[in-house]
Protein backbone atom coordinates (compact mmCIF):
# COMPACT_ATOMS: atom_id res chain seq x y z
CA UNK A 1 0.00 0.00 0.00
CA UNK A 2 3.01 2.39 0.27
CA UNK A 3 3.09 2.74 -3.82
CA UNK A 4 0.04 4.14 -3.20
CA UNK A 5 -0.13 6.49 -0.89
CA UNK A 6 2.99 7.76 -2.52
CA UNK A 7 1.22 8.11 -6.33
CA UNK A 8 -1.27 10.33 -3.83
CA UNK A 9 1.44 12.38 -1.68
CA UNK A 10 2.45 15.83 -2.93
CA UNK A 11 5.94 15.01 -3.46
CA UNK A 12 5.36 12.54 -6.11
CA UNK A 13 8.41 10.29 -6.75
CA UNK A 14 11.38 10.70 -9.51
CA UNK A 15 10.78 8.35 -12.54
CA UNK A 16 12.78 4.77 -12.20
CA UNK A 17 16.16 4.58 -14.22
CA UNK A 18 15.73 2.55 -16.92
CA UNK A 19 19.15 2.92 -18.70
CA UNK A 20 20.22 -0.75 -18.20
CA UNK A 21 17.13 -1.58 -20.12
CA UNK A 22 18.80 0.66 -23.02
CA UNK A 23 20.19 -0.90 -25.75
CA UNK A 24 24.14 -0.79 -26.67
CA UNK A 25 23.54 0.69 -29.88
CA UNK A 26 20.71 3.66 -28.19
CA UNK A 27 23.44 4.18 -25.83
CA UNK A 28 26.17 4.95 -27.57
CA UNK A 29 24.01 7.68 -29.89
CA UNK A 30 24.41 11.24 -29.27
CA UNK A 31 21.79 14.30 -30.71
CA UNK A 32 22.56 15.10 -34.06
CA UNK A 33 24.78 17.93 -34.46
CA UNK A 34 22.54 19.21 -37.63
CA UNK A 35 19.57 19.37 -36.00
CA UNK A 36 21.25 21.21 -32.92
CA UNK A 37 21.19 24.52 -35.66
CA UNK A 38 17.08 24.02 -35.52
CA UNK A 39 16.98 25.67 -32.41
CA UNK A 40 18.73 29.06 -33.62
CA UNK A 41 16.92 29.14 -36.54
CA UNK A 42 13.78 30.93 -35.08
CA UNK A 43 15.65 33.77 -33.72
CA UNK A 44 14.40 37.11 -35.51
CA UNK A 45 16.24 38.63 -38.13
CA UNK A 46 19.47 36.09 -37.95
CA UNK A 47 21.19 35.22 -41.35
CA UNK A 48 20.53 31.56 -42.42
CA UNK A 49 23.83 30.48 -43.66
CA UNK A 50 24.64 27.46 -42.06
CA UNK A 51 21.88 24.57 -42.74
CA UNK A 52 21.53 22.92 -45.94
CA UNK A 53 17.83 24.04 -46.46
CA UNK A 54 16.05 24.20 -49.91
CA UNK A 55 13.96 27.96 -50.16
CA UNK A 56 11.15 27.48 -49.25
CA UNK A 57 9.80 30.23 -52.39
CA UNK A 58 10.48 27.15 -54.57
CA UNK A 59 8.26 24.67 -52.99
CA UNK A 60 5.52 24.14 -55.35
CA UNK A 61 2.50 24.07 -53.24
CA UNK A 62 0.91 27.12 -52.55
CA UNK A 63 -2.07 26.15 -50.43
CA UNK A 64 -3.18 23.11 -49.14
CA UNK A 65 -6.63 22.79 -48.70
CA UNK A 66 -10.18 20.52 -48.25
CA UNK A 67 -13.42 20.31 -46.79
CA UNK A 68 -13.49 18.88 -43.29
CA UNK A 69 -15.99 18.01 -40.93
CA UNK A 70 -17.57 19.62 -38.12
CA UNK A 71 -16.54 18.35 -34.74
CA UNK A 72 -19.72 17.05 -34.44
CA UNK A 73 -20.49 15.51 -37.23
CA UNK A 74 -21.18 12.12 -35.72
CA UNK A 75 -24.06 11.84 -32.66
CA UNK A 76 -22.78 10.45 -29.46
CA UNK A 77 -23.69 7.75 -27.46
CA UNK A 78 -24.43 8.31 -23.92
CA UNK A 79 -23.97 4.88 -20.77
CA UNK A 80 -27.61 6.15 -19.51
CA UNK A 81 -29.44 6.74 -22.95
CA UNK A 82 -30.28 3.80 -25.50
CA UNK A 83 -28.46 2.49 -27.79
CA UNK A 84 -29.57 4.20 -31.34
CA UNK A 85 -29.65 2.19 -34.41
CA UNK A 86 -26.60 2.84 -36.57
CA UNK A 87 -26.57 5.49 -38.90
CA UNK A 88 -23.71 7.31 -40.89
CA UNK A 89 -25.93 10.35 -41.65
CA UNK A 90 -24.35 13.45 -40.12
CA UNK A 91 -25.60 14.30 -36.54
CA UNK A 92 -25.63 18.17 -37.58
CA UNK A 93 -27.89 17.04 -40.49
CA UNK A 94 -31.34 16.41 -38.49
CA UNK A 95 -32.42 19.05 -37.53
CA UNK A 96 -29.10 21.38 -36.51
CA UNK A 97 -28.41 24.57 -35.66
CA UNK A 98 -24.65 24.24 -36.29
CA UNK A 99 -25.04 25.29 -39.74
CA UNK A 100 -23.71 23.15 -42.54
CA UNK A 101 -21.82 19.71 -41.56
CA UNK A 102 -18.33 20.54 -43.62
CA UNK A 103 -15.82 23.53 -43.69
CA UNK A 104 -13.37 24.85 -45.56
CA UNK A 105 -9.54 23.95 -43.97
CA UNK A 106 -6.42 26.02 -45.76
CA UNK A 107 -3.46 25.97 -44.97
CA UNK A 108 -1.15 29.09 -46.02
CA UNK A 109 1.87 29.13 -47.39
CA UNK A 110 2.82 31.70 -45.00
CA UNK A 111 0.91 32.32 -41.63
CA UNK A 112 2.87 35.49 -40.50
CA UNK A 113 3.53 34.09 -37.63
CA UNK A 114 7.07 34.49 -36.01
CA UNK A 115 6.68 32.06 -33.27
CA UNK A 116 7.61 28.03 -33.94
CA UNK A 117 5.00 27.20 -31.58
CA UNK A 118 2.15 29.38 -33.41
CA UNK A 119 2.95 28.76 -36.58
CA UNK A 120 1.07 26.48 -39.12
CA UNK A 121 1.80 26.85 -43.07
CA UNK A 122 3.76 25.71 -45.65
CA UNK A 123 6.78 26.88 -45.83
CA UNK A 124 7.82 25.80 -41.95
CA UNK A 125 5.62 22.46 -42.28
CA UNK A 126 7.65 21.11 -45.56
CA UNK A 127 10.89 22.72 -44.29
CA UNK A 128 13.56 19.82 -42.56
CA UNK A 129 12.42 20.24 -38.65
CA UNK A 130 12.75 19.00 -35.33
CA UNK A 131 12.60 15.46 -34.80
CA UNK A 132 9.85 15.73 -31.89
CA UNK A 133 7.86 16.69 -35.03
CA UNK A 134 6.02 19.85 -36.25
CA UNK A 135 6.42 22.84 -33.22
CA UNK A 136 2.63 23.74 -33.40
CA UNK A 137 1.34 20.29 -33.67
CA UNK A 138 3.73 18.65 -30.84
CA UNK A 139 3.27 21.59 -28.39
CA UNK A 140 -0.70 20.67 -28.78
CA UNK A 141 -0.14 17.17 -28.49
CA UNK A 142 1.92 17.53 -25.32
CA UNK A 143 -0.27 19.98 -23.45
CA UNK A 144 -3.64 17.23 -24.63
CA UNK A 145 -1.62 14.51 -23.16
CA UNK A 146 -0.50 16.00 -19.98
CA UNK A 147 -3.29 17.87 -19.06
CA UNK A 148 -6.25 15.88 -20.74
CA UNK A 149 -5.56 12.52 -21.40
CA UNK A 150 -3.25 11.61 -18.69
CA UNK A 151 -3.58 14.41 -16.43
CA UNK A 152 -2.25 13.04 -13.18
CA UNK A 153 0.36 10.33 -14.20
CA UNK A 154 2.06 9.42 -10.75
CA UNK A 155 6.13 10.67 -10.91
CA UNK A 156 7.80 13.73 -10.44
CA UNK A 157 7.65 16.27 -13.93
CA UNK A 158 5.54 14.16 -15.77
CA UNK A 159 5.95 12.41 -19.26
CA UNK A 160 7.04 13.39 -22.77
CA UNK A 161 5.96 12.59 -25.93
CA UNK A 162 7.35 12.24 -29.32
CA UNK A 163 5.52 12.32 -32.77
CA UNK A 164 5.48 9.47 -35.00
CA UNK A 165 4.80 8.02 -38.41
CA UNK A 166 2.10 5.82 -36.53
CA UNK A 167 2.35 3.00 -33.63
CA UNK A 168 3.80 0.93 -36.02
CA UNK A 169 7.09 3.38 -36.07
CA UNK A 170 6.29 4.11 -32.72
CA UNK A 171 6.96 -0.18 -31.90
CA UNK A 172 9.54 -0.45 -33.74
CA UNK A 173 11.68 2.67 -32.37
CA UNK A 174 10.86 1.40 -28.53
CA UNK A 175 11.47 -2.22 -28.95
CA UNK A 176 15.22 -0.62 -30.88
CA UNK A 177 15.72 1.42 -28.13
CA UNK A 178 14.82 -1.36 -25.45
CA UNK A 179 16.59 -4.08 -27.18
CA UNK A 180 19.94 -5.61 -28.31
CA UNK A 181 19.83 -7.35 -31.49
CA UNK A 182 20.35 -11.21 -30.74
CA UNK A 183 21.64 -14.48 -33.36
CA UNK A 184 21.91 -17.37 -32.61
CA UNK A 185 24.92 -17.92 -34.58
CA UNK A 186 27.16 -15.29 -32.84
CA UNK A 187 25.39 -14.73 -29.28
CA UNK A 188 25.03 -16.59 -25.79
CA UNK A 189 21.44 -17.48 -25.10
CA UNK A 190 21.39 -16.24 -21.93
CA UNK A 191 21.79 -12.80 -23.69
CA UNK A 192 18.39 -13.31 -25.67
CA UNK A 193 15.83 -10.80 -24.95
CA UNK A 194 12.44 -11.70 -24.61
CA UNK A 195 9.08 -10.43 -25.41
CA UNK A 196 5.84 -10.88 -23.66
CA UNK A 197 2.69 -10.48 -25.38
CA UNK A 198 -1.22 -11.73 -25.38
CA UNK A 199 -1.26 -15.68 -26.56
CA UNK A 200 -3.54 -13.38 -29.22
CA UNK A 201 -2.46 -10.15 -30.38
CA UNK A 202 -1.53 -7.67 -32.90
CA UNK A 203 1.29 -9.51 -35.24
CA UNK A 204 2.80 -6.66 -36.41
CA UNK A 205 4.20 -6.54 -33.47
CA UNK A 206 5.58 -9.64 -33.22
CA UNK A 207 6.98 -9.81 -36.60
CA UNK A 208 8.88 -6.50 -35.70
CA UNK A 209 10.47 -8.41 -32.96
CA UNK A 210 11.07 -11.62 -34.19
CA UNK A 211 13.56 -10.43 -36.76
CA UNK A 212 15.87 -9.08 -34.26
CA UNK A 213 16.04 -12.20 -32.05
CA UNK A 214 13.36 -11.38 -29.25
CA UNK A 215 11.58 -14.62 -27.57
CA UNK A 216 8.03 -13.98 -28.17
CA UNK A 217 6.52 -15.42 -24.80
CA UNK A 218 2.57 -15.75 -24.46
CA UNK A 219 0.99 -15.00 -21.84
CA UNK A 220 -2.43 -16.80 -21.15
CA UNK A 221 -5.88 -14.32 -21.39
CA UNK A 222 -9.17 -14.40 -20.40
CA UNK A 223 -12.76 -12.36 -21.54
CA UNK A 224 -10.69 -9.17 -20.24
CA UNK A 225 -7.20 -9.81 -21.56
CA UNK A 226 -3.86 -10.57 -20.10
CA UNK A 227 -3.88 -12.99 -16.97
CA UNK A 228 -1.94 -11.90 -13.84
CA UNK A 229 -2.37 -15.07 -11.79
CA UNK A 230 -3.23 -18.79 -12.62
CA UNK A 231 -1.52 -21.12 -14.83
CA UNK A 232 0.18 -19.19 -17.95
CA UNK A 233 -0.82 -16.21 -16.19
CA UNK A 234 2.00 -13.63 -15.55
CA UNK A 235 3.14 -14.24 -12.47
CA UNK A 236 3.28 -18.27 -13.50
CA UNK A 237 5.49 -17.54 -16.81
CA UNK A 238 7.75 -15.34 -14.86
CA UNK A 239 8.47 -17.37 -11.56
CA UNK A 240 8.54 -20.12 -13.73
CA UNK A 241 10.78 -18.91 -16.43
CA UNK A 242 13.40 -21.63 -18.49
CA UNK A 243 16.74 -19.62 -18.60
CA UNK A 244 17.93 -22.40 -21.35
CA UNK A 245 15.70 -20.15 -23.36
CA UNK A 246 17.48 -16.59 -22.69
CA UNK A 247 16.93 -13.88 -20.56
CA UNK A 248 13.83 -13.84 -18.53
CA UNK A 249 11.68 -11.33 -20.23
CA UNK A 250 11.88 -7.46 -19.73
CA UNK A 251 9.51 -6.08 -22.17
CA UNK A 252 5.90 -6.52 -22.57
CA UNK A 253 3.86 -5.19 -25.09
CA UNK A 254 -0.03 -5.25 -24.66
CA UNK A 255 -3.10 -3.53 -26.44
CA UNK A 256 -5.62 -2.95 -23.26
CA UNK A 257 -8.97 -1.18 -24.94
CA UNK A 258 -10.67 -3.58 -27.30
CA UNK A 259 -7.24 -5.54 -27.44
CA UNK A 260 -7.09 -6.72 -31.31
CA UNK A 261 -8.10 -9.32 -32.47
CA UNK A 262 -10.21 -11.05 -28.89
CA UNK A 263 -11.77 -7.21 -28.20
CA UNK A 264 -10.83 -7.56 -24.42
CA UNK A 265 -10.56 -4.44 -22.09
CA UNK A 266 -8.27 -4.56 -19.09
CA UNK A 267 -10.11 -3.46 -16.12
CA UNK A 268 -7.83 -0.85 -13.76
CA UNK A 269 -8.24 -3.66 -10.78
CA UNK A 270 -6.25 -6.32 -13.20
CA UNK A 271 -4.11 -3.70 -14.78
CA UNK A 272 -2.80 -2.85 -11.06
CA UNK A 273 -2.05 -6.47 -10.51
CA UNK A 274 -0.06 -7.01 -13.79
CA UNK A 275 1.59 -3.66 -13.24
CA UNK A 276 2.84 -4.79 -9.79
CA UNK A 277 4.30 -8.08 -11.22
CA UNK A 278 6.31 -6.03 -14.01
CA UNK A 279 7.48 -3.93 -11.07
CA UNK A 280 9.20 -7.35 -9.20
CA UNK A 281 10.21 -8.19 -12.39
CA UNK A 282 12.03 -5.59 -13.64
CA UNK A 283 9.17 -4.77 -17.42
CA UNK A 284 9.00 -2.37 -19.39
CA UNK A 285 5.17 -2.15 -20.64
CA UNK A 286 4.67 -1.07 -23.98
CA UNK A 287 1.04 -0.22 -23.90
CA UNK A 288 -0.51 0.18 -28.00
CA UNK A 289 -3.93 2.01 -27.14
CA UNK A 290 -5.14 2.36 -31.19
CA UNK A 291 -8.84 2.14 -29.38
CA UNK A 292 -8.85 3.82 -26.16
CA UNK A 293 -11.39 6.12 -27.11
CA UNK A 294 -13.71 3.50 -28.37
CA UNK A 295 -14.79 1.84 -25.04
CA UNK A 296 -18.82 1.08 -25.04
CA UNK A 297 -20.45 1.96 -22.22
CA UNK A 298 -23.81 -0.10 -23.35
CA UNK A 299 -21.75 -3.38 -22.85
CA UNK A 300 -21.43 -2.77 -19.31
CA UNK A 301 -23.70 -0.62 -17.42
CA UNK A 302 -21.26 -1.54 -14.13
CA UNK A 303 -17.95 -1.46 -15.30
CA UNK A 304 -17.70 1.93 -14.97
CA UNK A 305 -14.29 3.84 -15.06
CA UNK A 306 -13.32 4.52 -11.58
CA UNK A 307 -13.25 8.48 -10.87
CA UNK A 308 -9.69 10.05 -11.53
CA UNK A 309 -7.65 11.45 -9.03
CA UNK A 310 -7.36 14.58 -11.46
CA UNK A 311 -10.07 15.24 -13.96
CA UNK A 312 -9.50 16.35 -17.50
CA UNK A 313 -11.94 18.55 -17.99
CA UNK A 314 -14.05 16.29 -20.22
CA UNK A 315 -16.77 14.19 -18.88
CA UNK A 316 -16.09 11.95 -21.71
CA UNK A 317 -12.19 11.25 -21.14
CA UNK A 318 -12.79 11.10 -17.33
CA UNK A 319 -15.41 8.17 -18.14
CA UNK A 320 -12.49 5.99 -20.58
CA UNK A 321 -10.69 3.33 -18.29
CA UNK A 322 -7.26 5.08 -17.85
CA UNK A 323 -3.72 4.13 -19.26
CA UNK A 324 -1.26 2.12 -17.56
CA UNK A 325 -0.08 5.40 -17.28
CA UNK A 326 -2.19 6.51 -14.28
CA UNK A 327 -0.50 3.93 -12.23
CA UNK A 328 3.00 4.55 -13.91
CA UNK A 329 4.79 5.54 -10.11
CA UNK A 330 8.03 4.15 -11.44
CA UNK A 331 8.17 5.43 -15.27
CA UNK A 332 8.19 1.97 -16.99
CA UNK A 333 5.06 2.58 -18.77
CA UNK A 334 5.83 3.17 -22.79
CA UNK A 335 2.30 4.50 -24.57
CA UNK A 336 1.60 4.27 -28.30
CA UNK A 337 -1.16 6.22 -29.47
CA UNK A 338 -1.84 6.86 -33.36
CA UNK A 339 -4.13 9.15 -35.44
CA UNK A 340 -5.37 6.20 -37.51
CA UNK A 341 -7.94 5.24 -36.06
CA UNK A 342 -9.54 9.05 -35.16
CA UNK A 343 -8.04 10.68 -38.44
CA UNK A 344 -7.36 8.12 -41.22
CA UNK A 345 -4.53 5.07 -41.10
CA UNK A 346 -3.27 6.52 -44.23
CA UNK A 347 -1.86 9.95 -41.85
CA UNK A 348 0.64 7.72 -40.58
CA UNK A 349 1.00 9.28 -37.65
CA UNK A 350 1.05 9.16 -33.63
CA UNK A 351 2.78 9.35 -30.68
CA UNK A 352 4.64 7.85 -28.07
CA UNK A 353 4.41 9.05 -24.48
CA UNK A 354 7.18 7.87 -21.53
CA UNK A 355 9.14 9.01 -18.94
CA UNK A 356 11.33 11.97 -20.72
CA UNK A 357 14.55 9.72 -20.09
CA UNK A 358 13.47 7.20 -22.73
CA UNK A 359 12.00 10.01 -24.63
CA UNK A 360 15.36 12.00 -25.19
CA UNK A 361 16.86 8.43 -26.42
CA UNK A 362 13.90 7.69 -28.70
CA UNK A 363 14.16 11.31 -30.10
CA UNK A 364 17.55 10.17 -30.76
CA UNK A 365 16.74 7.11 -33.14
CA UNK A 366 14.16 9.16 -35.02
CA UNK A 367 16.92 11.75 -35.90
CA UNK A 368 18.79 9.36 -38.11
CA UNK A 369 15.37 7.59 -39.58
CA UNK A 370 12.32 9.13 -40.18
CA UNK A 371 13.48 12.07 -38.92
CA UNK A 372 10.14 13.81 -38.31
CA UNK A 373 6.15 12.26 -40.13
CA UNK A 374 5.00 14.47 -43.08
CA UNK A 375 5.04 17.82 -42.93
CA UNK A 376 2.35 17.32 -45.02
CA UNK A 377 -0.14 15.58 -42.50
CA UNK A 378 1.42 17.62 -39.54
CA UNK A 379 -0.06 21.13 -41.25
CA UNK A 380 -3.45 19.48 -41.96
CA UNK A 381 -3.57 18.31 -38.79
CA UNK A 382 -2.77 21.47 -36.70
CA UNK A 383 -5.07 23.65 -38.74
CA UNK A 384 -7.88 20.69 -38.39
CA UNK A 385 -7.66 21.45 -34.96
CA UNK A 386 -5.79 24.64 -33.82
CA UNK A 387 -6.52 26.92 -36.77
CA UNK A 388 -4.80 30.42 -37.64
CA UNK A 389 -3.12 31.52 -34.81
CA UNK A 390 -3.70 35.25 -35.35
CA UNK A 391 -6.08 37.79 -36.91
CA UNK A 392 -3.66 37.97 -39.44
CA UNK A 393 -3.20 34.44 -39.90
CA UNK A 394 -4.78 33.24 -43.49
CA UNK A 395 -5.03 30.07 -42.53
CA UNK A 396 -8.72 28.50 -42.24
CA UNK A 397 -9.11 25.51 -39.41
CA UNK A 398 -11.86 23.09 -39.19
CA UNK A 399 -14.50 25.19 -37.34
CA UNK A 400 -17.41 26.59 -38.87
CA UNK A 401 -16.07 30.10 -38.20
CA UNK A 402 -12.83 29.52 -39.86
CA UNK A 403 -10.84 28.80 -36.37
CA UNK A 404 -10.03 25.38 -35.02
CA UNK A 405 -11.93 22.56 -33.44
CA UNK A 406 -9.94 23.15 -30.53
CA UNK A 407 -9.30 21.04 -27.78
CA UNK A 408 -12.96 20.84 -27.11
CA UNK A 409 -14.15 20.10 -30.49
CA UNK A 410 -11.23 17.59 -30.75
CA UNK A 411 -12.73 15.59 -27.49
CA UNK A 412 -16.25 15.89 -29.11
CA UNK A 413 -15.01 14.31 -32.24
CA UNK A 414 -13.99 11.63 -30.80
CA UNK A 415 -17.18 11.12 -28.75
CA UNK A 416 -19.21 10.74 -31.54
CA UNK A 417 -16.95 8.37 -33.03
CA UNK A 418 -16.93 6.23 -30.16
CA UNK A 419 -21.00 6.55 -30.46
CA UNK A 420 -20.67 5.59 -34.60
CA UNK A 421 -18.93 2.52 -33.77
CA UNK A 422 -21.20 1.60 -30.33
CA UNK A 423 -23.84 1.55 -32.60
CA UNK A 424 -22.22 -0.88 -35.03
CA UNK A 425 -21.32 -3.25 -32.61
CA UNK A 426 -24.42 -3.03 -31.09
CA UNK A 427 -26.16 -4.15 -34.48
CA UNK A 428 -23.60 -7.07 -35.02
CA UNK A 429 -23.70 -8.26 -31.64
CA UNK A 430 -27.34 -8.48 -31.60
CA UNK A 431 -27.67 -10.71 -34.99
CA UNK A 432 -24.65 -13.15 -33.56
CA UNK A 433 -26.57 -13.38 -30.31
CA UNK A 434 -29.42 -14.44 -31.92
CA UNK A 435 -28.08 -16.96 -33.96
CA UNK A 436 -25.53 -18.76 -31.85
CA UNK A 437 -27.72 -22.17 -31.56
CA UNK A 438 -28.90 -24.38 -34.12
CA UNK A 439 -32.08 -25.60 -33.04
CA UNK A 440 -33.34 -28.67 -35.02
CA UNK A 441 -37.17 -29.71 -34.92
CA UNK A 442 -37.96 -33.42 -35.30
CA UNK A 443 -41.37 -35.78 -34.35
CA UNK A 444 -41.28 -38.62 -32.23
CA UNK A 445 -43.43 -41.53 -32.23
CA UNK A 446 -43.87 -42.76 -28.13
CA UNK A 447 -44.93 -46.27 -29.75
CA UNK A 448 -45.02 -48.37 -33.03
CA UNK A 449 -48.71 -48.18 -32.80
CA UNK A 450 -49.50 -44.85 -31.78
CA UNK A 451 -51.93 -42.64 -33.55
CA UNK A 452 -51.11 -38.64 -34.99
CA UNK A 453 -51.60 -37.55 -31.48
CA UNK A 454 -49.60 -39.74 -29.87
CA UNK A 455 -46.55 -38.15 -31.54
CA UNK A 456 -44.55 -35.14 -30.02
CA UNK A 457 -41.97 -32.82 -31.67
CA UNK A 458 -38.48 -32.69 -30.10
CA UNK A 459 -36.83 -29.60 -30.09
CA UNK A 460 -33.08 -29.94 -30.11
CA UNK A 461 -30.68 -26.57 -29.53
CA UNK A 462 -27.38 -26.76 -30.21
CA UNK A 463 -24.60 -24.02 -29.35
CA UNK A 464 -22.06 -23.67 -32.18
CA UNK A 465 -20.45 -20.74 -31.13
CA UNK A 466 -20.24 -18.32 -28.27
CA UNK A 467 -18.57 -14.92 -27.93
CA UNK A 468 -18.27 -12.10 -25.50
CA UNK A 469 -19.81 -8.57 -26.46
CA UNK A 470 -17.36 -6.13 -26.72
CA UNK A 471 -16.31 -3.38 -24.08
CA UNK A 472 -14.34 -1.34 -26.88
CA UNK A 473 -12.10 -1.75 -29.97
CA UNK A 474 -13.62 -2.83 -32.99
CA UNK A 475 -13.64 -6.51 -33.42
CA UNK A 476 -15.80 -9.43 -32.00
CA UNK A 477 -14.14 -12.39 -31.38
CA UNK A 478 -15.99 -15.69 -32.18
CA UNK A 479 -15.47 -19.01 -30.75
CA UNK A 480 -16.56 -21.82 -32.24
CA UNK A 481 -17.63 -25.09 -30.75
CA UNK A 482 -16.46 -28.16 -33.27
CA UNK A 483 -16.81 -30.95 -31.16
CA UNK A 484 -20.82 -30.35 -31.78
CA UNK A 485 -20.30 -30.61 -35.33
CA UNK A 486 -21.96 -34.17 -36.93
CA UNK A 487 -18.23 -34.71 -38.52
CA UNK A 488 -16.34 -34.07 -35.53
CA UNK A 489 -15.48 -38.14 -35.30
CA UNK A 490 -14.71 -37.96 -39.21
CA UNK A 491 -12.68 -34.45 -39.57
CA UNK A 492 -10.31 -32.85 -37.67
CA UNK A 493 -11.73 -29.67 -35.76
CA UNK A 494 -8.60 -27.48 -37.92
CA UNK A 495 -9.63 -28.92 -41.00
CA UNK A 496 -13.54 -28.40 -40.36
CA UNK A 497 -12.33 -25.13 -39.59
CA UNK A 498 -10.76 -24.29 -42.56
CA UNK A 499 -13.77 -25.69 -44.42
CA UNK A 500 -15.78 -23.06 -42.62
CA UNK A 501 -13.75 -20.57 -43.61
CA UNK A 502 -14.27 -21.51 -47.30
CA UNK A 503 -17.83 -21.29 -47.32
CA UNK A 504 -18.65 -17.98 -46.08
CA UNK A 505 -16.68 -16.77 -49.03
CA UNK A 506 -18.92 -18.42 -51.36
CA UNK A 507 -22.55 -17.61 -52.69
CA UNK A 508 -25.05 -17.20 -50.71
CA UNK A 509 -22.55 -15.96 -47.81
CA UNK A 510 -19.80 -13.98 -49.32
CA UNK A 511 -18.30 -12.50 -45.98
CA UNK A 512 -14.65 -12.88 -45.55
CA UNK A 513 -13.26 -13.15 -41.69
CA UNK A 514 -10.27 -13.23 -40.04
CA UNK A 515 -9.23 -16.70 -39.13
CA UNK A 516 -7.49 -17.28 -35.68
CA UNK A 517 -3.99 -18.26 -36.76
CA UNK A 518 -3.18 -15.02 -38.28
CA UNK A 519 -3.38 -13.80 -34.60
CA UNK A 520 -1.43 -16.84 -32.64
CA UNK A 521 1.45 -15.45 -30.77
CA UNK A 522 3.22 -18.92 -31.35
CA UNK A 523 3.13 -21.87 -33.63
CA UNK A 524 1.66 -24.12 -30.94
CA UNK A 525 -1.15 -22.01 -30.19
CA UNK A 526 -1.84 -22.40 -33.59
CA UNK A 527 -2.36 -25.41 -33.59
CA UNK A 528 -3.73 -26.25 -30.73
CA UNK A 529 -6.61 -23.87 -30.22
CA UNK A 530 -6.41 -20.77 -32.78
CA UNK A 531 -8.68 -22.82 -35.34
CA UNK A 532 -11.80 -22.42 -33.12
CA UNK A 533 -11.97 -18.81 -33.11
CA UNK A 534 -12.78 -16.25 -35.68
CA UNK A 535 -12.37 -12.72 -35.74
CA UNK A 536 -15.08 -10.40 -37.03
CA UNK A 537 -14.42 -6.40 -37.68
CA UNK A 538 -17.91 -4.36 -37.67
CA UNK A 539 -15.66 -0.85 -38.22
CA UNK A 540 -14.98 -1.07 -42.31
CA UNK A 541 -18.20 -1.84 -44.25
CA UNK A 542 -20.97 0.17 -45.04
CA UNK A 543 -23.22 0.79 -41.75
CA UNK A 544 -26.15 -0.20 -43.25
CA UNK A 545 -24.92 -3.36 -44.36
CA UNK A 546 -23.78 -4.70 -40.52
CA UNK A 547 -26.79 -6.44 -40.17
CA UNK A 548 -26.86 -8.13 -43.22
CA UNK A 549 -23.20 -9.18 -43.61
CA UNK A 550 -23.49 -10.25 -40.17
CA UNK A 551 -26.80 -12.49 -40.86
CA UNK A 552 -24.62 -13.85 -43.72
CA UNK A 553 -22.28 -14.90 -41.47
CA UNK A 554 -24.64 -16.46 -38.78
CA UNK A 555 -26.09 -18.54 -41.95
CA UNK A 556 -23.60 -19.89 -43.08
CA UNK A 557 -22.08 -20.88 -39.72
CA UNK A 558 -25.73 -22.94 -38.92
CA UNK A 559 -25.78 -23.81 -42.95
CA UNK A 560 -22.19 -25.37 -41.70
CA UNK A 561 -23.85 -27.42 -38.84
CA UNK A 562 -25.84 -29.06 -41.10
CA UNK A 563 -23.21 -30.69 -43.10
CA UNK A 564 -23.00 -34.13 -42.99
CA UNK A 565 -21.34 -35.23 -45.81
CA UNK A 566 -17.28 -36.00 -45.20
CA UNK A 567 -17.31 -35.35 -49.06
CA UNK A 568 -18.75 -31.96 -48.58
CA UNK A 569 -15.70 -30.83 -46.78
CA UNK A 570 -13.27 -32.26 -49.14
CA UNK A 571 -15.00 -30.18 -52.07
CA UNK A 572 -14.40 -27.08 -49.84
CA UNK A 573 -11.36 -27.40 -49.48
CA UNK A 574 -10.21 -28.99 -52.95
CA UNK A 575 -12.10 -25.47 -54.08
CA UNK A 576 -9.80 -23.63 -51.75
CA UNK A 577 -6.87 -25.07 -53.22
CA UNK A 578 -7.32 -24.55 -56.36
CA UNK A 579 -7.75 -20.25 -55.87
CA UNK A 580 -4.50 -20.59 -53.28
CA UNK A 581 -5.21 -21.13 -49.93
CA UNK A 582 -5.59 -18.24 -48.12
CA UNK A 583 -6.36 -19.49 -44.49
CA UNK A 584 -2.77 -20.84 -43.92
CA UNK A 585 -1.49 -17.59 -45.17
CA UNK A 586 -0.90 -14.78 -42.73
CA UNK A 587 1.30 -12.83 -44.96
CA UNK A 588 -1.81 -12.89 -47.89
CA UNK A 589 -4.41 -11.44 -44.99
CA UNK A 590 -1.94 -8.92 -43.68
CA UNK A 591 -4.12 -6.17 -44.79
CA UNK A 592 -6.91 -8.04 -42.42
CA UNK A 593 -5.05 -7.45 -38.77
CA UNK A 594 -6.04 -3.80 -38.39
CA UNK A 595 -2.37 -2.07 -38.67
CA UNK A 596 -1.58 0.77 -36.18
Amino acid sequence: MSHLHNTLAPELPDPLDLTHHLSRSTRAREASSVKEFYKYFAIPGIGQLAGGLPNDKYFPYDTLEAKVAHPNRWKPSSPNDPVDPPTDKPASASKSKDGPSAARLLVPHDSGNPDPLKMIDLKSALQYGTAQGYPSLYSFIRQFTRENLHPAVPYKGGPEVILTCGSTDGFSKTIQALSDEWSAEHDPVNERPGLLVEEYCYMNAVQTAKPRGLNIVPVAMDEEGMLAEGKGGLRDVLENWDFSRGRRPHLMYTVTIGQNPTSGTLSVARRTELYALCVKYDIVIIEDDPYWYIQFPSSSASSKAPKPNKGSGFEFLDSLIPSYLSLDYQGRVVRLDTFSKTMAPGCRLGWITAQPALIERILRITETSTQQPSGFVQAMVAELIMGPQSSSDPGRGGAADGSGWKVDGWVRWLEGLRGNYERRMDAMCNVLSDGKHLIRARRRNLSAQAADEDEWTIVETTKIYDFVRPLGGMFVWVRFDFSTHPLRWQVPAARLSQALWVLWTRKPYLCLVAPGRMFAATEEIARKDAFNCFRLCFAACPAEEVKAISQRFVDGAQAFWRIKSKERIDELLGEDAEMGSVVGGDASLALLTGMC
